[in-house]
C-alpha cells in the first residue's frame, strides 16, 4: 500500500521493526540516545482541505518529517494511509514518537492529494503543510493542537488537528493475589511446599519467566502474598497473550517437583475474583497415564487491582501550566557591556552567553505556558533615575507588570535594560528566589508549577540567605535552574545544586532537590555549532524538571485533573455547485 512505502533512498536497512499499522520510526538521533521519557501516539485529522481533483474530492495522505538538531535537515518519519475522496480526513494510522520534555522536537506535517500508486511525493499534488513542535502539541489544552495549513500562496488550505496520547500500557501495574486448594501431595513425610511461576508467551510461541511467588511450607491449600507486576512484564501490553502458570513443590536441593500448570490471559485475569478465575491445575503426564485423573488441585485468583503510575504528561494534559521566570545577573563583574570582553557584550551578529542560555531553555519551556507571558527580572544593578541598587527589578522597567511576551520579548527587554542600568553588585540570589516563591505559595493545588532560570557570572554574596530561600522553596511547586556563564569557579553553585549533599539551612534540610546547576562553558562548541551545544545545554538543565515536578505532586497527594473530553471536530460539508 502506498502509505507504508518509503521514498527510494530513504529506507534504512533493518529499521522497519516489523510493526504493522504503525508509522515507521525515524532515524537515530545522537541526543535521543537516552531512555525515552515516554512514548506518545499522534493522531492527525484535517478539515476543509484544498480540492485538487476535478471530478471528485482529493485523496489525502499526511507525511510527517522530523528535524535533525544539528544541521536542521528534515527527514521523513512516516506516512499515514491514503483516504479516498474526502476533504475532512481522520487518518487511522498513528505516528508513535519518543517524547522528552527537555528536547525541542521540530515537526512538519505535509499533505498531498494522491494521484497514483507512486511512492514518490513529487508525483502527487501538494495540499499544504503545518509546522509545530512536539511540546506544542503536548502542551496545548487536552494535548490537542489545531493550526491552519499553509504553503500555497493565496489559498485557504484548511486546518489540521493533531492530538497526542501517551501510550498507557507502559505505565500500568497490577496487584494480584492467588490461593490454591487440594494440590497434589509431593513430599513423603509432609504435605507439599508449593509456589507459582508465571511466564508470558513470546511472538514465536516460546515462554519467558516473569514472576515467582514465595514458597508456602507444608500445605496443600496455600494462600500466597499479593504481588505487583507491570503489565509490560506480564504480557507486553497484549491483553490476549497467553500467560502460563506452573505450580511446583519446593525442594531444598533445587529439584522442585512439578505439580501441574494452567494458562490464562491478562483479559481473563482482569475480570477479578469470579468463577472464571478458578483454574484447574493439570499435570499432562498424569493426565495421559490415569483414566480417572481430574486435576492436581485448583488455583483461585483472590484479587486483581490495576494501578496506573501517573506521569508528567497526565498533569500537563489535565491543564497544569508551567510558569517560567528568568532572572539575569547585572553585576559589574560581568564587564562593561560595550566591550567585546564583557559577558553582556551586545554583538550585532551573535547572541552573548546570557542570550544563548535564555533562548535554549526558554524556547522549550514556553510550549507549556499557554499565555506565553514571562516575568523577566534583573539583579545587582543601579537603576535610573537615582542610582539605587536593586536585586529584583523588572527588565521591561515596569515593576507592576514585569511580564514580557514570549522569549523574544524577554530578549528585547534584556537588551533595553543593558542600555539603561549601571552594572553594580553584590550578587544576591535570595530576592529573586523569594519573588517567585511568593507566587508559587499562592497556588499549591497543582494547577501551576514555577520554573526560575537564574543566569549568573558566579560568585554569590548572600549564600546563607539563598540557602534559606531554597529550603523554604523546596516545599512549593517550583524548581530553580542556574546557568553559570564566564570563567569563574562555581563551587558555591555545586553546593546549591544538592545532588551530592542535600542542601540545608539552620539545621533544616530541603524537602526535595529543586536546584539544577550547569556551567555554560561546558557547552561551548569549539566548532562554532551553537545550535547543537545549546540543545545539549537545554537537555541537561531541563531533564530533572519532570521528576522534581512529580515529587512535589506526590508529596502533596495531588492527582492530575481529568483531561478535557476528546474533541470531535465538526465536519463542514462544502456544498458543491452542480
Amino acid at each position: 500500500m502506498f502509505g507504508l512505502e518509503k521514498p527510494a533512498g530513504q529506507q534504512k536497512p533493518g529499521r522497519s521493526g516489523g510493526v504493522p499499522n504503525m508509522a515507521s520510526v525515524g532515524d537515530f538521533n545522537v541526543l535521543s540516545s537516552s531512555i525515552p521519557a515516554t512514548k506518545v501516539e499522534l493522531s492527525v485529522s484535517c478539515r476543509n482541505l484544498l480540492d485538487r481533483d476535478t471530478f471528485s474530492k482529493s485523496d489525502p495522505i499526511c507525511v510527517l518529517y522530523t528535524q535533525a538538531i544539528g544541521n536542521k535537515e528534515w527527514r521523513e518519519f512516516g506516512r499515514t494511509e491514503v483516504i479516498d475522496n474526502t476533504l475532512n480526513p481522520d487518518f487511522v494510522r498513528k505516528f508513535i514518537m519518543d517524547y522528552f520534555f527537555e528536547e525541542r522536537e521540530n515537526l512538519r506535517f505535509d499533505f498531498y492529494d494522491v494521484d497514483s500508486k507512486s511512492p514518490n511525493l513529487s508525483k502527487h499534488d501538494f495540499l499544504g503543510q503545518m509546522f509545530c513542535t512536539l511540546g506544542e502539541i503536548v502542551g496545548s489544552q487536552g494535548s490537542r493542537l489545531e493550526k491552519s495549513i499553509v504553503g500555497i500562496p493565496g489559498k485557504k488550505c484548511g486546518t489540521v488537528i493533531v492530538t497526542a496520547e501517551e501510550l498507557g500500557c507502559c505505565r500500568d501495574s497490577v496487584l494480584m493475589q492467588f490461593c490454591a486448594n487440594k494440590l497434589d501431595k509431593k513430599d513423603f513425610f509432609g504435605k507439599s511446599d508449593p509456589f507459582l511461576v508465571f511466564h508470558r508467551s513470546n511472538e514465536d510461541g516460546s515462554f519467558t519467566i516473569c514472576h515467582k511467588t514465595e514458597v508456602i511450607k507444608n500445605t496443600l491449600n496455600p494462600v500466597w502474598q499479593a504481588f505487583k507486576i507491570s503489565v509490560r512484564a506480564l504480557c507486553n501490553g497484549d491483553y490476549d497473550r497467553t500467560i502460563k502458570v506452573e505450580v511446583y513443590d519446593w525442594d531444598r536441593d533445587g529439584s522442585h517437583d512439578f505439580i501441574g500448570e494452567f494458562t490464562t490471559s491478562y483479559r481473563e485475569l482482569s475480570r477479578g475474583q469470579s468463577q472464571f478465575n478458578v483454574y484447574e491445575v493439570i499435570n499432562p503426564k498424569k493426565k495421559g497415564k490415569k483414566k480417572k485423573y481430574v486435576n492436581s488441585g485448583t488455583v483461585t485468583l483472590l484479587s486483581f487491582l490495576i494501578e496506573t503510575e501517573v506521569s508528567f504528561l497526565d498533569y500537563i494534559k489535565g491543564g497544569t501550566q508551567i510558569n517560567f521566570t528568568v532572572a539575569i545577573d547585572f553585576t559589574a563583574s560581568n564587564g562593561n557591556p560595550s566591550q567585546p570582553t564583557s559577558l553582556h557584550y551586545m554583538n550585532p551578529y551573535q547572541l552573548n552567553a546570557y542570550g544563548m542560555a535564555l533562548k535554549a531553555v526558554g524556547e522549550i519551556i514556553q510550549d507549556y505556558d499557554s499565555d506565553k507571558m514571562f516575568p523577566a527580572l534583573g539583579f545587582g544593578a543601579r537603576l535610573p533615575p537615582d542610582g539605587r541598587v536593586s536585586h529584583e527589578f523588572a527588565l521591561n522597567g515596569n515593576p507592576q507588570n514585569p511580564y514580557c511576551h514570549g522569549i523574544d520579548g524577554v530578549m528585547e527587554a534584556y537588551y533595553r535594560s543593558l542600555k539603561s542600568v549601571q552594572l553594580y553588585g553584590p550578587t544576591n540570589f535570595a530576592p529573586v528566589i523569594n519573588h517567585v516563591a511568593r507566587y508559587a505559595a499562592s497556588v499549591k493545588d497543582g494547577s501551576q508549577y514555577f520554573v526560575l532560570l537564574i543566569i549568573t557570572d558566579g560568585v554569590i554574596s548572600d549564600m546563607a540567605q539563598t540557602k534559606e530561600s531554597i529550603v523554604n522553596a523546596s516545599k512549593l511547586p517550583m524548581s530553580i535552574i542556574i546557568v553559570g556563564v564566564g570563567p569563574a569557579e562555581f563551587d558555591a553553585m555545586e553546593e546549591l545544586d544538592g545532588d551530592v549533599v542535600r542542601i540545608s539551612s539552620r539545621g533544616k534540610f530541603a524537602e526535595r532537590d529543586i536546584v539544577q546547576f550547569v556551567p555554560f562553558r561546558d557547552y561551548i562548541d569549539r566548532s562554532g555549532n551553537h545550535v547543537l551545544s545549546m540543545a545539549r545545554l537545554a537537555k541537561d538543565v531541563l531533564a530533572e524538571i519532570p521528576e522534581q515536578f512529580l515529587s512535589y505532586m506526590r508529596v502533596r497527594g495531588i492527582k492530575p485533573s481529568p483531561a478535557p473530553p476528546p474533541y470531535t471536530p465538526p465536519i463542514h460539508v462544502l456544498q458543491t455547485q452542480i
